[in-house]
């Protein structure tokens, strides 16, 4: 019989089923022999700590108001600001009549995300040297309704109390000092977003 047709030698047929199975010949690691952990292992593993509420370990979702505290904060930050000076006169933001929005934190999946939605109302008292007197002049920034990360697009507008004495000029003048204020208002609203992200 030609040995085309023949059976395999149990020699071979063994080595054609090895490939997954281990030769005695090689040596093996040992398996792990299991042992129950002790207080000091378990005390010594670190916790990934857990954010949110110790009632919210899992820390699927959880939202916390912080309106009380941003309110407070960013009128705190405004007054901060100091006297601005211009070509013929200086001002500073005096209150912050009008401070409406909300923020909060949210805890999904122990994951921290925050927010805010704000409208703001500065008052502005300033003194100006028109035509040769120093006229004491009240202005309001408006600030209409702005964002968390949305402060590239910041806008105010402005609107000077009624005063006889003003020409029209003098009035544009004023109003294009009080804009400057919007770059001093929007590095403390980046800094009240830094310390809300920080909470």
């Amino acid at each position: 019989m030609e040995n085309g047709g023949a059976v395999p030698s149990e020699k071979q047929q063994g080595a054609s089923y090895t490939y997954w199975v281990r030769e005695a010949t090689q040596e093996a690691a040992p398996l792990p022999v299991p042992r129950k952990l002790t207080s000091e292992d378990l005390s010594s593993q670190p916790r990934p700590a857990a954010l949110g509420s110790v009632w919210n370990r899992a820390g699927t979702w959880e939202e916390k108001n912080l309106n009380k505290w941003a309110s407070d904060r960013i009128k705190e930050l405004l007054k901060s600001v100091g006297f601005l000076e211009f070509s013929d006169g200086k001002a500073e933001i005096t209150n912050v009549p009008k401070c409406i929005g909300d923020a909060f934190l949210v805890t999904v999946r122990n994951k921290k995300r925050v927010g805010y939605t704000y409208e703001l109302t500065l008052t502005i008292k300033g003194e100006w040297k028109i035509r040769e007197d120093n006229k004491m002049v009240e202005a309001h920034i408006d600030i209409p309704e702005f964002s968390f990360g949305e402060l590239d697009d910041l806008q105010m507008e402005v609107r000077i109390s009624e005063e006889k004495d003003l020409l029209h000029q003098d009035k544009l003048q004023i109003n294009q000092d009080l804009k400057r204020f919007l770059e001093p208002v929007r590095e403390i609203l980046l800094q009240f977003e830094q310390e809300l992200k920080d909470r």
